[in-house]
């Protein structure tokens, strides 16, 4: 552990607090892509398959039950929570999300650290994680006006990513044979999926206005 695992952590632990805190509290999923969280959901089941038989720490076991438990109760609420699914735009998350599962799937049984049930999952997962994302920066793409918490989500599951790479240099720098091509490559191209968005978030704040994507 390193601060910038730790703020990494604690990073992506906020950007769903803000997440739910806009579902329980507003009632509302205007802007959030199902899509993506159902990605989510599945990242969260096959990384964590290791949850009842390898203990790391308490730590590691308390946020894989709050990533795991958060992302299904996220894709429960908007498909079935009267209130917050009327907020959801349908006709607007329409990206073919489960396209992205197949070659992700494949590429994690090709290309894997070990050749194990469990390892091919977990490699799966990063690669899922690395392009869940794209249903939701579609989604802001095409309805442009974002609402505050909206924003905030997106920024920070981007700004999380970024803390681990830092993170993933300084245990580069720090210990010997740390390395983990797959997870890094991977990290690299989520973040870069993020620049255009980190753009135009910052510009907004600088510029005191409405995060607006362009078409």
């Amino acid at each position: 552990m390193n601060i910038f695992r730790l703020a990494g952590d604690m990073t992506h632990l906020a950007s769903v607090l803000v997440l739910l805190l806009k579902i329980h509290t507003i009632k509302s999923c205007a802007g959030i892509s199902l899509k993506t969280q159902e990605l989510y959901a599945i990242v969260f089941a096959t990384r964590y398959l290791d949850i009842f038989t390898d203990f790391i720490s308490l730590y590691n076991t308390t946020m894989k039950l709050i990533f795991l438990g958060s992302s299904f109760s996220i894709v429960w609420y908007m498909r079935n929570h009267k209130i917050v699914n009327r907020s959801y735009d349908k006709a607007q998350d329409t990206f073919r999300h489960y396209f992205l599962i197949l070659p992700c799937l494949l590429l994690a049984l090709v290309v894997n650290e070990k050749f194990t049930f469990k390892e091919v999952m977990w490699t799966f997962s990063i690669y899922l994680e690395a392009v869940a994302i794209l249903p939701q920066l579609v989604l802001l793409q095409r309805t442009r006006n974002i609402d505050n918490l909206t924003g905030q989500y997106v920024f920070l599951l981007g700004a999380y990513r970024a803390l681990y790479i830092l993170n993933w240099i300084y245990r580069y720098f720090t210990e010997t044979h740390y390395t983990h091509w797959i997870t890094w490559i991977s990290g690299f191209v989520q973040t870069l999926l993020y620049a255009d968005f980190f753009y135009y978030y910052f510009e907004s704040w600088k510029n005191n206005k409405k995060l607006q994507l362009p078409a």
